[in-house]
């Protein structure tokens, strides 16, 4: 038997150039899915039309969305029936 024709037991495992390549392009694509994915679940919904309605001059309290709260010794103003929660 000839050494030269005889099947190795350890065929060669090395990736070509190109297979390297589209390897890295698919973790690189992946990775941009998942991250813009991730970005568009943790919007807030209407995040655009809110910002144009929010008020500029002083800041909103935490827990409240865009509704200042009372200043100290003034009332809240008496909401609508409409907007009031059912007992």
């Amino acid at each position: 038997m000839y050494p030269e024709f005889a099947v190795s037991p350890y065929p060669n495992s090395a990736l070509s150039a190109w297979q390297l390549a589209i390897m890295a392009v698919v973790a690189v694509a992946t990775l941009a899915f998942w991250l813009i994915a991730v970005y568009v679940a943790a919007r807030e919904p209407g995040g655009q039309d809110l910002a144009a309605a929010g008020s500029a001059d002083e800041p909103a309290a935490a827990g409240t969305g865009s509704r200042l709260p009372a200043k100290p010794g003034e009332r809240e103003p008496v909401r609508p029936p409409s907007d009031r929660q059912a007992a």
